[in-house]
């Protein structure tokens, strides 16, 4: 859904019965999949060669990490990373919807963060006067998941990304600017552009945001 505001989690409900996964084409090497399962599913434990970033955007799951099946519930806004080759499932008991990130090599995650632990992605920046915070989450040469809180009257001024990028709005609302459009963003929201689209941010009111870039 370029260039217009969305919900993930309404354009990926949960159905009963059934877990769904829909790749979004975004460039790159970069994997970024919508999960949705229907109340009483999972997935069964799997191993991976590559690291994974999980961020819950509908609902709740509880991801099952480790040998030892440890329990790890995760909700709208939060994020929880696995490390290569470690044991992960993850199961409903009333429906959920993430994004799955898998890059195709290793990351670097900031010391904030530990790999097999629940964080809140909008608690990691505070906010500052009449500034903009940001902190790289993820990162490698091919992708890079950062969090931004922007005060009142702040934003970023027109530009082109270098690569595809996905918004998701964590607190607030926001202007986005696309292309000589504007869009409106609140909290549980999403907005996707393409590389060297031409965009802004401007945060009328205290604004935080998840941005997951793809950069070849």
């Amino acid at each position: 859904m370029t260039g217009q505001v969305f919900s993930i989690a309404q354009a990926h409900p949960p159905r009963a019965g059934l877990t769904i996964s829909s790749p979004e084409k975004m460039a790159g090497e970069t994997a970024v999949t919508y999960f949705s399962l229907g109340e009483d599913t999972d997935i069964l434990p799997e191993r991976y060669a590559n690291p994974v970033i999980y961020l819950g955007v509908g609902g709740s799951g509880t991801f099952l990490v480790g040998p030892e099946g440890c329990a790890k519930p995760l909700r709208a806004g939060e994020c929880l990373s696995i490390d290569v080759n470690t044991l992960c499932g993850v199961s409903s008991a009333d429906g959920f919807v993430c994004v799955e990130i898998m890059p195709r090599k290793e990351i670097f995650m900031n010391k904030a963060v530990k790999a097999g632990e629940v964080f809140s992605l909008a608690a990691l920046v505070p906010y500052e006067k009449d500034s903009i915070v940001n902190m790289d989450v993820a990162s490698n040469d091919a992708m890079k998941l950062v969090v931004m809180a922007f005060d009142a009257g702040t934003g970023l001024s027109e530009h082109r990304a270098p690569g595809d990028a996905l918004v998701l709005a964590l607190e607030g609302e926001a202007t986005i600017g696309y292309e000589g459009e504007s869009h409106r963003i609140h909290a549980g929201e999403s907005f996707r552009f393409e590389k060297n689209g031409l965009h802004s941010v401007k945060a009328e009111k205290s604004f935080k945001m998840a941005l997951l870039m793809t950069l070849k």
